[in-house]
């Protein structure tokens, strides 16, 4: 079992747990540089000593053997098992062809040395701790927090920046030997395969990455600094929009929020003459931002409540109170809705793609009408890259991810599984637990991303690269976690499944099952093992090379 994440939530406690913990990662940090340096000297023995070249790489084959990949989380994809597994491929590869000498290799200091330096000087050299352990307890919090970053992307790194390097010394040390020349076109399938697998699991690092690093910013707040410090309740004045007997009027109440129990007490600030009106008590349920163009009210937000049917609307005194009375009570900005609206949207979306191309998403989103189901996609406004976008950001901003909270942790569980078989069955039959509303927009969503990877010649848009771009939009956890960054890779791997197994999934019901079957665990034997030199797959990819490894650009 690999080691357990680290939350950024845990630095501010700064707890002798999260102190230990803290000190198995750097112990881990200290061990993969040590390894790293072995590495980088055996590497340079086999570049300077030829005549001790036979010795010097089978000691670089045991060095790799032993070599050991820790990772974060509970499970490992597919790929990152791959990954895992091939430095013991290395080396068995490596003690075959030991009794041949070889020429020494071309480039061999530019391909292997300075790569494994660099990372060991700029990732593993730069994060230590020392000086941020040592700081007061007021700026220990940012600095700790920065620290695990740099932490978890140290360890998500390694898994690509240790291996490219060695896998592309080793396919320079088989091409320049003119006595292994069968060898050398025997590795090639397992090299493509590998170098996809640490292609899809840098699509992987670099989706958790973007995502974790947003965590972080917004842990660096002063909300959540605020949160942690569990301040006493937020108060102030507020007007409440209330209904009396003349019509629709504002009414001045000094306002008192608990966050524990999540509880309102608000005293009204002008009594009537006749009684002495108690203070109103409120549970809150909800908090949303007020939509400027629904009101005529500047700086409202709505609040549910148990105790009325109906949101009660607040007016905060500016901006700037508005948005601390939100960040108390966990307000959300007004959400989209999965309705008819949303539903004539979308496939006006995918209508206008399909018959213009594909496009792709861009950060940069249009300004949308009021009614989004009624937009005119065809204005000259509209670019295609534009409409992906705007697809994207209303399937993201739904109150609730399209495959829902409730399926989440067993989608993930599925996904995790190492029964491929039982892996499909299981997300073939959670798709059909879905809400029916939910349902059938996943259907003419996954519909229409397998029709844009149909064109994957063209387009560069594998079901792979489609689901790093969908994974996060339709799954996520209702908590925002480091735990759950790592498993948006898993998420990938269900939409992957989503899109490959379309019609299956789709078009065909469940097979019914009074005992759903149990996942095998880890220990037990894969289905699928990993890939190895003497069990390669008859597939044929185009020519890669190491100087190629770079992120896929897609069309869409």
């Amino acid at each position: 079992m690999g080691h357990p994440p680290l939350e950024f939530s845990d630095c501010y406690l700064d707890s002798p747990d999260f102190r230990e913990t803290l000190k198995c990662y750097e112990l881990e940090l200290e061990r993969t540089g040590k390894s790293l340096k072995e590495l980088i000297k055996d590497g340079n023995s086999v570049i300077t000593a030829i005549r001790g070249y036979s010795v010097a790489l089978q000691k670089f084959s045991q060095t790799l053997s032993m070599f050991q990949f820790d990772f974060i989380g509970d499970s490992l994809t597919d790929d990152e098992i791959n990954i895992a597994e091939s430095f013991h491929e290395f080396a068995g590869l490596l003690q075959e062809v030991e009794h041949d000498r070889m020429m020494l290799v071309q480039n061999a200091s530019d391909l292997l040395i300075k790569p494994l330096e660099k990372f060991r000087k700029e990732q593993i050299g730069v994060t230590k701790a020392d000086e941020v352990l040592d700081k007061e307890r007021v700026n220990f919090y940012e600095s700790s927090v920065e620290y695990v970053y740099q932490i978890h992307q140290v360890q998500d790194r390694k898994k690509f920046d240790v291996v490219e390097p060695v896998l592309a010394f080793l396919h320079s040390v088989l091409t320049l030997n003119n006595l292994t020349v069968e060898m050398t076109r025997d590795f090639m399938p397992y090299k493509q395969e590998l170098q996809l697998s640490l292609q899809n699991t840098r699509n992987h690092y670099e989706s958790t990455s973007e995502e974790m690093e947003e965590l972080m910013k917004r842990m660096k707040q002063p909300s959540q600094i605020s949160k942690m410090h569990n301040l006493l309740p937020m108060e102030g004045y507020l007007y409440c929009q209330e209904k009396w007997a003349l019509g629709m009027t504002w009414v001045k109440y000094y306002c008192k929020y608990h966050k524990e129990g999540r509880l309102m007490v608000m005293v009204p600030c002008e009594q009537k003459p006749t009684t002495k009106q108690g203070p109103t008590q409120l549970t809150l349920k909800s908090c949303f931002r007020r939509k400027t163009e629904s009101i005529d009210k500047r700086f409202c937000f709505d609040v549910e409540t148990n105790e009325r049917n109906m949101p009660v609307t607040f007016q905060a005194l500016s901006e700037g109170d508005r948005k601390m009375w939100m960040e108390a009570m966990d307000g959300k900005e007004p959400v989209m809705e999965l309705n008819e609206t949303g539903f004539k949207f979308v496939r006006k979306c995918i209508n206008y793609i399909e018959s213009k191309g594909n496009g792709s998403f861009l950060e940069t989103l249009p300004t949308y009408p009021t009614n989004p189901g009624d937009v005119d996609l065809h204005s000259s406004d509209w670019d295609i890259k534009t409409i992906t976008s705007a697809l994207k950001f209303y399937l993201r901003s739904l109150s609730e991810p399209l495959m829902t909270y409730s399926l989440h942790r067993d989608l993930m569980c599925a996904a995790k599984s190492d029964n491929l078989d039982f892996r499909l069955s299981e997300i073939h039959s959670l798709a059909h637990k879905l809400p029916e509303k939910n349902r059938e927009m996943l259907e003419m969503l996954i519909k229409h991303l397998v029709n844009v990877c149909s064109h994957s010649d063209e387009n560069r848009m594998t079901p792979s690269n489609m689901a790093v771009i969908f994974g996060p939009t339709l799954l996520r956890a209702k908590e925002e976690t480091v735990a759950a960054m790592l498993d948006i890779k898993f998420q990938n791997i269900v939409v992957e499944i989503l899109i490959e197994d379309y019609k299956k999934i789709f078009s065909n019901m469940p097979e019914d099952s009074t005992a759903p079957p149990v996942p095998p665990p880890r220990i037990t034997p894969r289905k699928r093992q990993p890939i190895t030199i003497s069990k390669r797959p008859p597939r044929v990819y185009p020519t890669l090379s190491h100087d190629n490894f770079q992120n896929t650009e897609s069309n869409y």
